[in-house]
């Protein structure tokens, strides 16, 4: 029997503010309770605003943000939840493991696509129509140290791979080809 146990959000509220305080006070290697819960705004806000004055990039355990003076602040992603961006394309794509939320670029931006997502239990974690946001790519945070199957379908053409979130996987997946379904 299949279990909704999970659905990824469309909906993000940026606090521009808090994201200052975040970006602006933070010298540490460790967040505070705070800044972590706090640290899906942030990815959001530099995944989707196309920042120029700073980087951030995040691998399967930290936020890390670095200024135009090449400091850089860490900031360490809940412990039950992974975060993996994919970019769907057709012709162009890069290799990439570690997404870069302000500099990597996929071909289908601002589109729709239909994300389906379920792990090894058979349980379904995500299945909605999911945009794809200025930079190309679907942000998704899944659930921790399991292994999915991933299915992206957009007006008759269809890519499916298999993902996992454990310590060494890989934050950026650009290698889903939306091809004709067989």
């Amino acid at each position: 029997m299949r279990k909704k146990i999970w659905m990824a959000s469309g909906a993000v509220v940026v606090v521009a503010l808090g994201t200052f305080l975040l970006v602006g006070g933070n010298d540490k290697e460790t967040p505070t309770a705070s800044e972590t819960s706090n640290i899906k705004q942030l990815v959001q806000e530099y995944s989707s605003s196309g920042m120029k004055d700073l980087s951030a990039s995040i691998t399967s355990e930290q936020l890390i943000v670095t200024d135009n003076n090449n400091k850089s602040t860490k900031y360490n992603l809940p412990k039950d939840e992974f975060f993996v961006s994919i970019a769907p394309y057709v012709k162009n794509t890069h290799p990439c493991a570690t997404h870069s939320l302000t500099g990597c670029q996929g071909e289908l931006t601002e589109q729709e696509f239909s994300v389906y997502i379920e792990d090894n239990e058979g349980n379904v974690i995500v299945d909605q129509a999911m945009k794809s946001q200025s930079n190309g790519f679907i942000d998704l945070w899944l659930p921790r140290d399991k292994k999915y199957s991933v299915t992206i379908e957009q007006d008759g053409v269809k890519a499916k791979a298999e993902l996992s979130t454990f310590k060494s996987d890989n934050t950026c997946v650009t290698t889903m080809q939306l091809v004709e379904s067989i």
